[in-house]
């Protein structure tokens, strides 16, 4: 008799990104998941009981007792467990798992640093990446002790923020050499397409960051493989001049 396929539990955190490339892989596979979301903060000492010392990050996920961490391990065991539909086509496998190395390795802290550095600017505008609407002064309060304590805990400086914009549209262009390649932007997503898309669709939630990604590759992927994404912090939030221009160069 054929083996039952292993129950599947994906650990994440609501904002995350990489929970939203490991979450979409699934469902694009067609597997059934049990998805457990955890308590910011609470979730670390989790995440390492669950998953082994230090690892303390989401996505994490149980394939049986079997733990796989991280979203690019997830999606290597999924393709294992689920070849088809693949996120790995055999004539561009090479291309597609550089583009995911680069994806998860370079860009993707760009997800976290961004938005959390305008959330600095701006701290009522957290309470819309819940869905909800801009804080009370209250809320605001909270939000500006939560927000220093992220810049602390991802290593957000001024000077970080300002090397980050300016190396943004470069980082817009080798995206759209992706698409030229073939490695993103198919009819079917690969793994490149939902590590860079997703980071990019976190992206669009800073007003400030919209003139540089909207009509890129960048913008393409991440709102057809993840179009639903709440938040917004308003335009004006990093200090005048620290976003770069758009040059002609930007695909």
């Amino acid at each position: 008799m054929p083996t039952a396929a292993p129950p599947l539990t994906l650990h994440v955190l609501p904002p995350s990104h990489p929970c939203m490339t490991a979450e979409a892989a699934l469902r694009h596979k067609g597997l059934a998941y049990e998805k457990v979301t955890l308590a910011p903060g609470a979730h670390n000492d989790e995440m390492e009981r669950l998953y082994g010392e230090g690892r303390r990050t989401v996505p994490g996920l149980l394939v049986g007792e079997e733990p796989v961490h991280g979203s690019r391990a997830i999606l290597a065991r999924l393709e294992a467990l689920a070849p088809e539909p693949t996120l790995y086509p055999e004539a561009i496998a090479d291309e597609v798992r550089e583009a995911e190395r680069w994806g998860d390795e370079v860009l993707q802290d760009l997800g976290r640093r961004l938005p959390w550095a305008a959330l600095h600017f701006r701290p009522e505008a957290m309470g819309t990446l819940g869905g909800a609407g801009a804080l009370d002064p209250a809320g605001t309060d909270f939000a500006m002790k939560y927000v220093r304590a992220s810049w602390k805990y991802h290593g957000i400086t001024a000077e970080r923020l300002a090397e980050d914009l300016a190396g943004l549209p470069e980082k817009l262009d080798r995206i759209g050499a992706y698409e030229e390649a073939g490695v993103i932007g198919g009819e079917e997503p690969t793994a490149a397409d939902l590590q860079i898309g997703a980071t990019v669709r976190v992206l669009l939630v800073v007003g400030d960051l919209i003139p540089l990604i909207e009509g890129t590759a960048g913008e393409r992927i991440a709102l057809r493989w993840f179009p639903d994404y709440p938040g917004g912090v308003p335009a004006g939030a990093y200090p005048a001049g620290w976003v770069p221009p758009r040059g002609a160069e930007t695909r």
